[in-house]
């Protein structure tokens, strides 16, 4: 089989700077859309929740929206919010079975790219302890492609990317599945402003800036922008810098790149105090902890 991420580690500079942009959360402002309307509803269905729904969802939405494991892989994800619920004592004295998660602690340790592609090749070669993930996984892209219309970019973000375009390569970096990506970047035409699409099947975040852009570019020439925690982990684990658009202040966050930090980036002037000051922020923004706990 073929390495999908070929296409990154061929990826040749056409400009001086890079910039790694996340889609969900970052660029659209879908993640509460499709969380609370295709991912929780089909945790609930397919991991037989519904004695414990209002537990379930509490669980799901601060997993993947309200904490520091926003905008993770959604295997990962699903590990961390079935061993949360597993915990809550309101399920324990209710009596509702949590499934394991052993075949997929198993599955996530060995590949790194956590895609519907190779989860299927898994199940298909007899791994039946991932059946019912993904079942899970098929029918929460099949409410995305449902449902998930008409969510268009966060304001400003068009010009950002025409900004963007006159000095720096492009890439969409993010977890999400490539055909889910591509759809919605060519819903409102900005497709165009991309150079390539990565999308799970490509790796991680940290693999794909890794393969598309370092030792191709300078360190202060690769900026990654995102949402969530994983997006500054895998810009600082490949020397790169990053730009926060912070939950909850994501039009002010594109402002303030549009205005200013953009520039700075270009001139040299992003590093240090600046970035420093942006991560703080974001860093705030996003409890390590469960409330419940």
């Amino acid at each position: 089989m073929s390495d999908p991420a070929q296409v990154l580690h061929d990826f040749k500079p056409s400009k001086e700077f890079f910039i790694g942009i996340d889609s969900d959360g970052c660029v659209f402002d879908s993640m509460e859309i499709k969380h609370k309307e295709c991912f929780t509803p089909m945790f609930v269905k397919h991991f037989h929740l519904q004695a414990v729904s209002k537990y379930a969802r509490e669980v799901w939405d601060f997993v993947n929206l309200y904490s520091k494991t926003r905008g993770s892989n959604r295997f990962p994800a699903l590990v961390r919010a079935l061993n949360l619920l597993r915990e809550r004592k309101e399920i324990q004295t209710r009596g509702v079975v949590i499934s394991d998660t052993l075949a997929l602690d198993e599955w996530l340790v060995r590949e790194t790219k956590l895609g519907n592609a190779t989860l299927a090749n898994e199940v298909r070669n007899g791994n039946q302890g991932l059946a019912q993930v993904k079942v899970w996984s098929d029918a929460v892209n099949k409410a995305i492609e449902d449902i998930v219309h008409g969510v268009p970019p966060f304001p400003l973000f068009k010009e950002s990317l025409d900004l963007i375009n006159t000095q720096a390569d492009a890439m969409v970096i993010s977890q999400t599945p490539a055909d889910a990506l591509a759809r919605e970047w060519a819903e409102h035409g900005i497709d165009k402003g991309i150079q390539v699409i990565a999308g799970q099947e490509m790796g991680t975040k940290t693999e794909h800036l890794k393969f598309a852009a370092v030792g191709k570019y300078a360190s202060n020439k690769i900026l990654m922008i995102g949402d969530a925690p994983g997006d500054q982990k895998a810009a600082k684990s490949n020397g790169a810098l990053f730009y926060p658009i912070v939950p909850g202040k994501e039009e002010t966050s594109w402002e303030r790149f549009h205005a200013e930090a953009l520039n700075k980036f270009f001139t040299g002037s992003f590093a240090g105090s600046y970035e420093t000051d942006l991560i703080r922020e974001f860093d705030g923004s996003l409890p390590e902890n469960p409330s419940w706990k």
